[in-house]
């Protein structure tokens, strides 16, 4: 699981997606959850402006699991 530090009290799944490098630009999450399934805390979420907190676990099959610290 690789950790993925934010220095804000959350971030936007989209967001998280380029902070994580699953995508190349903000501009491809809208595009990218439309395509892949996401699993936050293990229900599937596609809504590019949900809220992640520390202690969150996205998961993206094909990608890869993560944690929000």
């Amino acid at each position: 699981m690789k950790e993925i530090k934010i220095d804000t009290d959350y971030i936007t799944l989209g967001q998280f997606l380029k902070l994580a490098e699953v995508i190349q630009t903000g501009g491809m999450a809208k595009w990218f959850l439309s395509e892949y399934p996401v699993f936050i805390n293990d229900e599937q979420d596609q809504r590019r402006g949900r809220k992640l907190y520390s202690g969150d676990k996205v998961n993206i099959p094909e990608f890869g699991s993560f944690i929000v610290m």
